[in-house]
């Protein structure tokens, strides 16, 4: 794969609290400029992402319950629904962490589910990414958790936030691949920052790349 082909699979990403208008208007243009695939913003700026990438093929993801997981399912469908009609295309959403620690099957299973009808009710092309933190969990947790999301219908398992204590491995893409195959995508996330990293991913069985680095990644100029 040539350097500027690996655009295609990236979700170009701008999460921080401190993020301004500025910082996102300048996101969505280097997303049109490299057709990536999506940019990836927080909820409250999701309608200007919209607006900003209006006629173009770059999709707009945002986060829900994020980072932490830790809200109820109801809260998470509400977030899903208001970034559905704000003009979202793709939902991130993070589990209960501490739910799947303790086995509580059901609640995670509920919660996902509950993100995945909002989305089928707005449209069958919107798509539902569920982030499962995997430096904070065991193999175990992790083939437990990507058990849970075959059920639901959603369409990808994403290791990380990228605000916790680790983010994706290629260990944890195989080991995610080998469970899920090729009934659910998954998306690499997480202290992915040149091309070398987002080509292994890919490689390991990644169908998406979450990074802030996207503008590094095909151009060469890559940051430490």
């Amino acid at each position: 794969m040539v350097r500027r082909d690996i655009a295609q699979f990236i979700d170009h990403t701008l999460l921080k609290a401190d993020a301004t208008e500025k910082q996102i208007i300048q996101l969505c243009l280097e997303a049109k400029e490299n057709s990536f695939a999506a940019v990836c913003v927080n909820p409250y700026y999701v309608n200007l992402a919209s607006m900003l990438l209006a006629g173009t093929k770059v999709k707009i993801a945002t986060v829900i319950g994020f980072p932490l997981g830790a809200n109820s399912y109801k809260v998470k469908a509400y977030e899903a629904l208001e970034a559905f009609k704000a003009g979202a295309d793709e939902i991130d959403m993070v589990i209960n962490i501490g739910a799947l620690k303790d086995n509580q099957k059901d609640i995670v299973q509920k919660e996902i589910q509950e993100v995945v009808d909002v989305a089928k009710n707005q449209s069958s092309e919107k798509i539902v990414k569920v982030i499962i933190e995997t430096a904070l969990l065991t193999d175990e947790e992790k083939t437990r958790a990507c058990e849970i999301i075959l059920k639901t219908g959603a369409h990808f398992v994403k290791t990380s936030t990228g605000f916790s204590s680790g983010g994706a491995t290629i260990q944890d893409i195989k080991l995610l691949k080998s469970i899920v195959r090729d009934q659910v995508l998954i998306k690499a996330s997480g202290g992915i920052k040149n091309y070398e990293t987002a080509l292994a991913m890919l490689e390991a069985g990644a169908n998406r790349i979450g990074t802030s680095s996207g503008v590094e990644i095909v151009s060469g100029h890559e940051t430490m």
